[in-house]
């Protein structure tokens, strides 16, 4: 195919045409496409003549490209080259598209007037931030992932821990700028604010100042680090922050809380907690300035007589309508019967620092089924305890079935005698069974329905979820950094990452999961045939259709050419 100008009367229109022959001895021209008048489209596009000529070249080339046909000439004896890259990692392309949309460029140009290094601390980044979500490892093996990305380092290994000093001292200027330019991306939710902390071990004997002794939530007897992270309202990450692994996490909230007023813009938002942050000096300063709370209040720490008001029979009513529950107590003895239902009560609750706030007591059949039946799976397992006489407590651990195993030793003539009785807690059985599916949360939303006060707390799994693919899928710990500066860029980076790969999963419209894209990224593989171009080494889904729609590019035609993949590659990073 190719481009035509033809000129009628002084009027010069564009055609795409083609040569085909209808016999041994003749071939004839045919018009595939009319492309209209020179002039008007140089009109409709404010073009000049020139460029109007030049963008209909290319649109013919592209043409050419999608309708060619690749002979390829493979022998079985001729070796391949010694050390020749032929597979290559692509997924990178899709987040690389967030990347360049959030313009990281600029953000890395602001930071080199500030410290005038030499190497591409851009490109560092975005290869580290893309390994992590591809191959995640160590700095120096996610330098050697990046060699298989379509585009290979041009910076040394060594520069990767020199940038990574720089990524510390600029980390909150880092996450505020990305923030900011984020909003040009997606729209963000920031009416409410998710918080929670978690930590991550280092496998290590020896603690310091950042790495310390705590209570690990993955039950380690390592020295660990904790994050306290915050999202919006999706569940896209807002900010982050660092803190020892013998700190208390409540403190950890106000700072950060603070650092988003004051570099991010923020001024009226609900904060959302569990029960482990909803400290009293958090209440106060979310009930002052516009902002609010939402916190999970636990029923078992309550005063005794707040507590048996707040669970007992009366003023119950439907979540669905509002209406009021007659009889209570038949609900809780035949949950199977309304599990299709919550049902709530509100109650004043002056405790907690702050006066008047309000407190929503929900009760769900469904959940205290769920619950008596999971309790019901670690009774089977404290009974082959008694059964066995072997009874080994995790006292670290809130679901260790020995919990209901009680050991009685048996007394002769007032001596302890060797022998133990083994028998199943009845107390502690029952006593556990009081709270099934109970849940309550209070908050200083007074003129808020009590659908979306509930709602609000329900979203908390996101931030859950969160932690789950940064320690599970993009494996932030254990941590291969020692030096403070490089533990804090490395976490950094692991922000970074989740703050990308969420933005992709709202793009996709949530339809798929977090699993299920990560992947389809890992496996979304090219095999280079050298002169010709890239052929798909992955396999074509939903998935990867949805990815080539929203990014406007497509890598599943049998063959891509290498200009078609320069053009790609460049088009990623507009």
């Amino acid at each position: 195919m190719r481009l035509r100008i033809k000129n009628d009367n002084g009027i010069e229109r564009m055609y795409v045409e083609k040569s085909v022959r209808i016999s041994p001895k003749k071939v004839v021209t045919q018009n595939v496409e009319k492309l209209g008048r020179l002039d008007h489209l140089m009109k409709s596009m404010n073009l000049s003549r020139d460029e109007v000529i030049e963008w209909a070249q290319k649109h013919v080339d592209e043409l050419n490209d999608e309708g060619r046909s690749v002979m390829l000439s493979l022998s079985a004896i001729k070796a391949i080259k010694p050390n020749e890259q032929r597979t290559f990692k692509a997924g990178y392309l899709f987040l690389q598209n967030i990347y360049y949309s959030m313009k990281f460029k600029n953000i890395f140009r602001n930071i080199q007037k500030r410290h005038r290094y030499k190497y591409d601390l851009d490109a560092i980044t975005s290869d580290l931030i893309f390994a992590r979500v591809l191959e995640p490892a160590s700095k120096r093996a996610s330098y050697e992932a990046a060699k298989t990305f379509l585009e290979p380092p041009k910076y040394n290994d060594y520069d990767i821990y020199r940038g990574l000093s720089i990524l510390a001292e600029e980390m909150d200027y880092i996450q505020a700028e990305v923030y900011k330019n984020s909003n040009f991306v997606i729209d963000r939710n920031n009416r409410i604010l998710y918080y929670d902390c978690s930590n991550f071990y280092f496998e290590i004997e020896q603690a310091d100042n950042l790495r310390k002794y705590g209570k690990s939530k993955e039950h380690r007897p390592n020295p660990i680090v904790q994050m306290g992270l915050m999202m919006d309202g999706d569940g896209i990450p807002i900010a982050f922050d660092l803190f020892d692994g013998s700190s208390n996490e409540q403190p950890s909230l106000k700072p950060l809380e603070q650092k988003v007023i004051k570099d991010f813009g923020f001024h009226r938002f609900i904060v959302c907690t569990d029960a482990g942050l909803a400290s009293e000096a958090n209440r106060r300063f979310n009930n002052i300035n516009d902002r609010a709370f939402v916190v999970t209040q636990s029923l078992k720490k309550l005063k005794e007589d707040e507590r048996i008001s707040a669970m007992d029979d009366t003023n119950w009513k439907q979540l669905s309508n509002g209406k009021r529950v007659k009889d209570f107590q038949k609900i809780r003895e035949n949950p199977e019967d309304y599990k299709d239902e919550i049902y709530y009560k509100e109650r004043i609750h002056d405790g907690s620092g702050v006066v008047g706030q309000l407190m929503i007591i929900t009760y769900s059949p469904a959940y205290a089924i769920y619950q008596k039946t999971v309790r019901q799976a670690q009774l089977d397992r404290a009974e082959k305890m008694v059964l066995n006489k072997k009874v080994k407590k995790q006292r670290k651990n809130p679901n260790d079935p020995a919990r209901f195993v009680k050991v009685t030793a048996v007394t002769n003539d007032g001596e302890i005698a060797k022998n133990k009785v083994y028998e199943i807690d009845t107390e502690a059985v029952e006593a556990e069974a009081l709270y099934d599916g109970f849940y309550a949360v209070c908050t200083n939303l007074i003129d808020d329905t009590v659908s979306d006060i509930i709602s609000v707390s329900e979203g908390r799994w996101k931030i859950e979820e969160s932690f789950r693919i940064m320690k599970t899928d993009f494996e932030s710990r254990p941590v291969y950094v020692s030096r403070e500066d490089r533990i804090k860029a490395h976490f950094l980076i692991c922000f970074l990452s989740l703050l990308i790969f969420r933005i992709l999963e709202k793009k996709t419209g949530r339809n798929y999961t977090s699993g299920e894209l990560i992947k389809t990224l890992r496996n979304y593989n090219l095999l280079r045939i050298s002169g010709e171009g890239y052929i798909p080494e992955y396999t074509r889904t939903a998935i990867t259709d949805c990815l080539h729609d929203i990014f406007n590019f497509r890598t599943d035609t049998e063959i891509v050419p290498t200009r078609k993949m320069r053009e790609i590659i460049a088009s990623t990073k507009k």
